[in-house]
């Protein structure tokens, strides 16, 4: 495979990946609806698949949801009991997500709700809702309320997740130090540190931080 020397980590990973109609589909309407095409990688969707159906979560709360990539690939590692939970700002958005999570099957596991996501993560601990794990890709500025949110959230070893904690590199440039670069660097600090966590950073596409809630004393 002489192509691959020329090819990035992630492209080689890539195209080992079979293309997936349904989630490339996905992509165009959303481009085709001007949404911001920010839909997490490939290669991290199958991975958000494979934590979400081998830690049997059952309850998995995102944060974002966009057009619906990132919830397809959450709902596909669930049983047929399982339930998705997904805050989004916009309802134009999550009407896209919901039409896109139907058409995939999933349209009956899932549950949008709408506005400011700290207000809707408040909601949920004030309903005492828990969760088995958790995807954050929203606004970054907000990452490390979302993360506080997540692990008063959480059922012991739930697994939280968040994506582009790289920023495409303004993160570990040390001439950024805007609002949210900063934000992300407390989250990646916190993801990887605190006491609560056990958790780490993966460095392929835009960076993916991957945590597991200990089990409380």
């Amino acid at each position: 495979m002489k192509e691959s020397l020329h090819m990035s980590p992630e492209e080689y990973a890539d195209h080992f990946l079979e293309k997936d109609g349904q989630l490339a589909r996905v992509k165009e309407r959303i481009a085709g609806k001007g949404m911001p095409e920010i839909s997490i990688a490939p290669g991290y969707g199958r991975l958000l698949t494979m934590l979400v159906a081998s830690t049997k979560a059952s309850q998995v709360l995102e944060i974002g949801a966009l057009g619906g990539y990132s919830g397809i690939c959450l709902a596909r590692g669930l049983t047929s009991e399982g339930r998705l939970t997904s805050l989004e700002l916009k309802q134009e958005y999550a009407d896209v997500a919901m039409e896109h999570l139907t058409e995939a099957g999933f349209g009956d596991q899932v549950e949008y709700r709408i506005g400011l996501a700290a207000d809707s993560l408040e909601m949920l601990k004030q309903e005492g809702h828990k969760f088995d794990f958790f995807f954050i890709d929203a606004d970054k500025e907000n990452y490390p309320v979302y993360l506080e949110y997540a692990i008063e959230l959480a059922n012991p070893g739930a697994i939280i997740a968040g994506d582009n904690t790289f920023l495409r590199g303004r993160t570990l440039n040390p001439d950024k130090n805007g609002p949210s670069v900063q934000a992300i660097r407390r989250f990646n600090e916190q993801m990887a540190t605190d006491e609560r966590l056990i958790g780490t950073i993966l460095p392929a596409y835009d960076g993916l931080a991957v945590a597991m809630v200990k089990p409380r004393a």
